[in-house]
């Protein structure tokens, strides 16, 4: 599921912006057994956004009872994952022992640093039913000076993520800080991180940033005069005043931040050093990871090339 996948990279479609808009991100849709994922990041012509580097849009996705997903354990280095839910449920363990259930609302913040084991699997009660998956599954890049810290994973419930009425428009603030509030989320580097709900007709000025991308996660909106369906990212210009108008109901998420600097990424690994991902694959294949406290038995192999 948050596998890094060439030929997705490779089949987005891009179209050139107005006065706001940079570029526009038009993702290819793969289906991972069953679940419909759509990656926007990276891509041939925009590898990054600020610090974030992998954007997945998975789902939404309908699952019978007794079906549902199942990631096995995998390894990262020198990044961050962040996975957000609008709809259902995943259960997470890593190599650290954390165990912990993520719903809709939450965020899930686990820093791989020098290197972390983790696995997306479904609860019993989940899979026992039908349910729906419906949420993001994004990457930060480290700053060269913290990619090789420890490795920690951090739960934020719901309720601790600020919440802020924008004439109007319901915004959540997930990372960083906008309309005068500040996310508890950790941070390494500028992050911003929003998303918001909008009825038709409704607009909403966007706050700013060194880099930007609007995803239309659901619903239709226009920028400039210029049309975004659901699943498309705008990369917006960088000092652009950007307002946003739904055009029927619509929930965006925008992210952000500052730029970093070059980055290499193979699989799951991310880092500023390409030989730190030669050595993490090779341990990788050795099984010299540490393994998932609690799901030892299954892991997935290194891909051959």
């Amino acid at each position: 599921m948050s596998q890094f996948d060439s030929d997705v990279e490779n089949e987005c479609g891009y179209s050139d912006g107005g006065a706001s808009i940079e570029l526009v991100i038009e993702p290819r849709e793969k289906d991972l057994g069953g679940l419909s994922v759509r990656r926007v990041l990276p891509s041939a012509r925009r590898q990054m956004v600020g610090p974030w580097i992998f954007f997945d849009h998975m789902g939404p996705a309908d699952f019978p009872a007794g079906e549902g997903i199942s990631v096995r354990p995998h390894p990262h280095i020198n990044l961050a994952t962040v996975t957000y839910l609008f709809e259902g449920e995943i259960f997470h363990r890593d190599s650290l022992g954390s165990e912990q259930a993520i719903r809709p609302g939450d965020i899930n913040l686990m820093v791989a640093g020098r290197g972390i084991t983790h696995s997306e699997r479904e609860r019993p009660v989940v899979r026992g039913v039908p349910h729906t998956l419906n949420g993001l599954q994004l990457w930060l890049a480290l700053p060269e000076a913290d990619e090789e810290c420890p490795p920690e994973f951090i739960h934020y419930p719901s309720e601790s993520i600020p919440r802020v009425d924008v004439d109007g428009v319901a915004v959540r603030v997930m990372m960083g800080h906008a309309y005068g509030e500040a996310s508890p989320v950790k941070t390494f580097a500028d992050t911003i991180y929003i998303e918001a709900a909008l009825d038709a007709g409704q607009t909403l000025e966007l706050p700013d940033a060194e880099a930007r991308g609007l995803y239309v996660a659901d619903g239709r909106v226009t920028v400039d005069g210029r049309s975004l369906d659901t699943y498309a990212m705008a990369i917006l210009k960088p000092g652009a005043t950007v307002e946003v108008t739904a055009a029927v109901a619509t929930r965006l998420a925008m992210i952000g931040g500052e730029t970093l600097g070059e980055r290499f990424i193979e699989w799951n690994f991310v880092s500023s050093d390409r030989e730190r991902i030669r050595q993490a694959k090779l341990d990788w294949a050795n099984q010299r990871f540490p393994k998932v406290v609690g799901d030892e038995q299954e892991f997935i192999p290194l891909p051959e090339k």
